[in-house]
């Protein structure tokens, strides 16, 4: 899908026009291999290039050829699974060039959308160096969003196991730390393509730009640092429910085998007067209460297993 914006001169409002025009901004949203070839064709725009944000796997980059510059960073979506929230990341492709400014990605992103809906202050498509910041400033301000939202899902999810250790619980909470890497290193390739921009000379930069293109940085480290943050606290807390789970399964094994040798004691005993043994050599066989006392005798025995068990910390 194509669409195309254009903000004019003298006005603030963004229109959306059918024909590429000069300082416009076409939005290209998962597009088709003939509307990548006519972009190709008539802004000498690599077909390689344009195709690049449309693979998932894609690493950010930032390459200037003759006819345009080429930003590649990756940028944070959420996809359910199965009811469940995933934050994953996709490339998302800018292209500057003299006369257009194209967006290449493979789904709808709310970063774009912010632009379209006109939510984004200062915004005008004839500012070419201003709107690819502004973009990318949005870009980690979503990252850190997500952060938020993801921190938030693992607080919830560490009540729950508290008062039950299930395994879809944990399962979440693995899911959430694979998030946290996905974020990690998309957050690290951006940094790259960002600190490249500062000294990239191929765009005109003017002083607010600059300034701008600072801000996005510092959003970018502090998305990085709350990412590094909440995934030395999410493995943190994995570790722990792990070693309370281990403990517990401990503790269990230990009173079943305490009471294996409690129950273990009269089994003895009573095997002791069993058929296979003869009956005039055993205390009290000749008694008509003998099987009274044997009993009482074997109650007190597993008395006093119990008491030493309980001595020692075992019951």
């Amino acid at each position: 899908m194509v669409r195309i914006f254009k903000t004019y001169e003298g006005s603030k409002e963004l229109r959306e026009i059918t024909d590429i025009e000069r300082e416009s901004w076409v939005m290209m949203t998962d597009p088709s291999a003939a509307e990548l070839q006519m972009v190709a064709e008539e802004y000498r725009i690599d077909l390689d290039d344009l195709r690049a944000p449309l693979d998932e796997e894609e690493r950010s980059r930032l390459e200037h050829e003759d006819c345009y510059t080429m930003i590649l960073v990756n940028i944070p979506v959420v996809r359910k699974e199965e009811g469940k929230r995933m934050y994953e990341t996709i490339p998302l492709g800018i292209f500057i060039t003299e006369k257009v400014v194209f967006t290449v990605c493979l789904e709808e992103t709310n970063i774009l959308k912010q632009f379209t809906d006109g939510l984004v202050p200062n915004f005008y498509t004839y500012m070419k160096t201003r709107f690819v910041y502004q973009i990318l400033y949005n870009n980690a301000a979503l990252f850190l969003m997500h952060l938020r939202m993801i921190d938030r899902r693992a607080n919830e999810v560490e009540e729950i196991l508290h008062e039950t250790s299930r395994n879809k619980d944990l399962i979440q909470l693995y899911d959430l730390e694979k998030c946290l890497v996905y974020f990690t290193t998309s957050l690290k390739s951006n940094e790259v393509v960002l600190e490249k921009l500062r000294k990239h000379i191929g765009l005109k930069h003017y002083e607010e730009d600059q300034e701008l293109l600072e801000d996005v940085i510092i959003e970018n480290k502090q998305a990085m640092e709350m990412t590094y943050i909440y995934h030395n606290i999410l493995r943190s807390t994995m570790s722990l429910f792990g070693s309370i789970i281990d403990n517990n399964l401990n503790q269990v094994m230990k009173f079943l085998a305490a009471i294996t040798i409690v129950l273990e004691l009269p089994t003895m005993i009573s095997g002791l007067y069993g058929m296979n043994l003869n009956p005039a050599g055993m205390p009290f066989s000749g008694s008509p209460i003998g099987f009274f006392i044997v009993s009482a005798f074997s109650v007190a025995v597993c008395v006093i297993a119990v008491l030493i068990l309980k001595k020692k910390n075992l019951l």
